[in-house]
């Protein structure tokens, strides 16, 4: 295999696949030459759409020998994440629909069950392919059928605690299992751990070319059970065609192949700094390089990152925590100030919890940056380990609300809800970045109990910055402009659209407030009395799924018996569905959470009750009432 800088001009054998079995019709030296066109291929794709670069290069060769090998879909093929499947969706069938790749009514990013019998599986996150490849393998036998199972998982997501209680119960219960473990001694950022330096020690064994003849070294895996095989080079088909042939006739019970990858494999780019492409921009094949809409204003990570590095300054107790995530949480560069007091865990949310806990219950300051959907995969240690027992662990909760291409499964839209819900928590988000310079200078002062800041991906509003963030009264909100008809209660960044939504209902006459929440739990209760005592309608608005915002504000009224015909109010969340993949812009459409909506959404709850709310609404509604001037309110101390 030697390095691609451009793609081939022509692709004479992939353009017989239609499907794996085309495949298994080459011959060994054809499906050599296949994976360099599928490589170039690959290449090409993503240069053209952008995505997961490095991971999908990495694994041509496994691929290929898999397919070729195993007769899926009956066969099982899991891939772990999925961050390296697209050479995979381009021999099963999807070559042609590879340009519309993380597109709005596109291909996805990440294996999908709905969108070929290839892919038994929906992943997106890490360490689940060991545990549902057992169910198949287990599926099998209790229906009296033949098959095989391979799951492709990479040394990264390995090293989580899911991956881990996977292998122990398959190694006790023996049942027929080929786990090929891709290690490229990366994730997204390098790999890190105890089980890293392991598998280095694995390898070290095979440079040494111990004979064959010697008695089999122990490691992790024999020792849990599996018939252990490697390391072999996960780039020579000639290794692993012969090699897989044999494993699929082995006596069943677990098996684990080893093959030792390179992440970007091929691509001299990639291979020369494989975290930059591991996910990438639209980008050149000769220089790679990638095509960036200039930035307007800065990223929220990196807002939050400077922030937590001016507060670790003057406070020496404030430590960094995140979950193989540096570079996607900005605790790359707070790490790069505060060597010392940053801890990257790993694929290991559960464990960044408790450890970020035990840090709250010593005295010092953590601050668990990790995304809203991986953060939902340590629930039980938010309650049980820092809500039970009040520790003032900060999360930062990145990727809040719609993030596009990578679709569902990594939309932030529970976390409202499921923090909101427990006792002891504060939490707050963030309406632009200047107000998440403020909450992070809040979470760092907050020792009553934990607290969260959600903020979203991407772009901020390009308002001027603090020099230093200020703390905020806890549970206080914030009147933005002043009207008489209409208050709109944000929480979160919403909060721009609910300000073109007023300019667009002025046009109709009618006369809005804007306020901005900040703080879901506790609510701010005089806020939101005042609003609904002074005006017709409240309306709630929120980045978060239904049971969040919205919900706690109406018991709130329910429990002080305010929901008695005073006002009328209405919640607007993101819809109950999953919204696929499409730009933020698309996704927030089709949740009716833009401006036009809000504006929509406010005529139609007034249209009913315009008649029996008096004069003033009712000429607003019908015509062009006169406005209330206007004027842009101080922050309530």
């Amino acid at each position: 295999m030697g390095f691609i800088s451009t793609t081939a001009d022509t692709t004479p054998l992939l353009d017989r696949i239609r499907s794996p079995r085309d495949m298994r019709r080459l011959e060994h030296l054809e499906l050599v030459r296949l994976a360099d066109e599928l490589r170039a291929e690959t290449l090409k794709v993503v240069s053209e759409t952008g995505g997961h670069l490095g991971s999908s290069l990495g694994v041509i060769e496994l691929t290929i020998a898999i397919h070729a090998v195993f007769d899926t879909p009956h066969d099982k093929l899991l891939w772990d994440v999925g961050h390296q499947c697209y050479p995979h969706k381009i021999l099963t069938g999807r070559r042609e629909r590879m340009s519309s790749l993380r597109k709005k009514g596109g291909i996805s990013g990440f294996t999908r069950r709905s969108e070929s019998p290839y892919d038994p599986f929906g992943a997106a996150h890490s360490s689940t392919s060991i545990s549902a490849g057992l169910g198949f393998s287990v599926g099998f036998d209790l229906a009296g059928e033949e098959g095989h199972v391979v799951c492709v998982i990479g040394d990264g997501a390995m090293s989580a605690g899911m991956a881990f209680e996977a292998l122990n119960n398959a190694g006790a219960l023996g049942r027929r299992l080929i786990v090929i473990l891709n290690d490229n001694d990366m994730s997204i950022s390098p790999s890190t751990g105890a089980l890293s330096r392991h598998l280095s020690q694995i390898r070290g064994i095979e440079e040494t070319h111990e004979p064959a003849t010697s008695e089999p070294k122990q490691n992790l895996f024999r020792n849990l059970g599996f018939r252990y095989c490697g390391p072999v080079d996960g780039h020579d088909l000639g290794t692993l065609l012969p090699l897989l042939k044999s494993l699929k006739e082995a006596e069943p019970g677990p098996i684990l192949l080893h093959a030792v990858t390179r992440k970007g494999a091929g691509y001299h780019h990639a291979e020369a700094a494989p975290d930059k492409y591991h996910g990438v921009n639209p980008f050149d094949i000769l220089s790679g390089t990638q095509v960036k809409t200039p930035a307007k204003a800065p990223a929220y990570t990196k807002v939050f990152a400077n922030a937590l590095i001016d507060e670790a300054r003057r406070d020496d107790r404030i430590v960094g925590i995140t979950a193989a995530m540096a570079t996607g949480t900005g605790i790359d560069l707070f790490q790069r100030e505060f060597p010392e007091r940053c801890f990257d865990v790993g694929i290991a949310e559960q464990h960044a919890v408790t450890f970020a806990a035990g840090l709250a219950a010593s005295g010092m300051k953590p601050f668990c940056a990790i995304y809203s959907s991986f953060l939902q995969r340590a629930y039980d240690q938010i309650v049980h380990d820092v809500a039970l027992q009040n520790l003032p662990v900060r999360f930062a909760i990145d990727r809040a609300g719609l993030v596009g291409a990578d679709g569902p499964t990594h939309a932030g839209a529970f976390d409202i809800g499921y923090l909101a819900n427990l006792p002891n928590f504060t939490v707050m988000a963030a309406s632009d970045e200047a107000e998440l310079v403020h909450m992070v200078a809040t979470a760092a002062a907050h020792q009553q109990g934990p607290i969260a800041v959600r903020y979203p991906r991407g772009e901020g509003t390009g308002v001027t910055l603090p020099v230093q963030g200020q703390v905020l009264p806890i549970g206080r909100g914030r009147i933005i402009e002043t009207g008489k008809h209409v208050a709109l209660l944000s929480f979160g960044t919403r909060l721009a659209e609910c300000l073109v939504a007023r300019r667009l209902l002025a046009d109709h006459g009618l006369s809005v407030t804007v306020a901005d929440a900040r703080f879901a739990k506790p609510l701010d209760t005089d806020l939101i009395a005042e609003l609904f005592s002074s005006h017709d309608l409240l309306v709630t608005v929120e980045e978060g799924a239904t049971g969040g915002f919205g919900a706690l504000v109406l018991h709130h009224l329910a429990q002080k018996g305010m929901l008695d015909g005073r006002c009328a109010i209405r919640t607007l969340t993101l819809p109950d569905h999953f919204i696929a993949q499409a730009s933020p812009e698309d996704m927030y459409d089709e949740a009716r959470l833009t401006a036009r909506h809000i504006a929509g959404h406010i005529r139609g709850a007034l249209a009913p009750i315009g008649g029996r709310a008096g004069g003033r609404l009712s000429t607003s509604i019908g015509g062009h009432g006169e406005m209330q001037q206007v004027h842009r309110a101080e922050d309530r101390g």
